[in-house]
């Protein structure tokens, strides 16, 4: 016969031989199998989740970053802002206070130029009368000593000049 038409006797044997092989593959073999097909699955499909969670999780710590961020920019700005305003309120007071003492220094400057000319020219008056009484009288030849005609002459000059009368010591 061939091996397309076996005999029955090694059919029989064939299928005896089988069956236990394959109720040990179907009872023992086959549920292993299965198993460790299905923990890789769930480990591969768990892992997929643990990694759609975690990216979850990761957008959701970002956004929260990107909102904390934009809240310090703001916060930041705001206290450029305030600092700004501050340093410009500062520069000022400054200013006005250093204008105040400019003021008073240029004021209390004047003053004491005008003390200042009003003494020198006093004392420019005294000089120039001891000057004219003293050479009057070396042309004269005598000395003058009559000093209240003098002084009354000097005045009288010092009026028609246009300059106040000198301050009696």
């Amino acid at each position: 016969m061939g091996p397309l038409y076996p005999h029955a006797a090694d059919l029989v044997v064939g299928l005896i031989c089988f069956l236990p092989v394959f109720a040990i593959f179907a009872k023992v073999l086959l549920p292993r199998i299965e198993k460790t097909l299905k923990d890789r699955e769930d480990a591969i499909g768990g892992t997929v989740e643990r990694a759609d969670a975690v990216r979850q999780e990761a957008r959701r710590i970002y956004a929260e970053y990107q909102a904390e961020l934009s809240a310090a920019r703001h916060e930041a700005a705001q206290i450029r802002q305030a600092a700004m305003e501050e340093g410009a309120t500062l520069l000022a007071s400054v200013r006005a206070e250093g204008q105040k003492q400019r003021d008073d220094l240029v004021a209390a400057a004047k003053a004491q130029l005008a003390a200042d000319r009003i003494i020198a020219e006093a004392e420019l008056r005294e000089d120039v009368f001891n000057l004219a009484t003293e050479l009057a009288g070396r042309i004269v030849g005598e000395p003058l000593t009559d000093l209240p005609k003098a002084r009354a002459i000097s005045d009288d000059f010092f009026a028609t000049v246009g300059v106040e009368p000198s301050v009696k010591k």
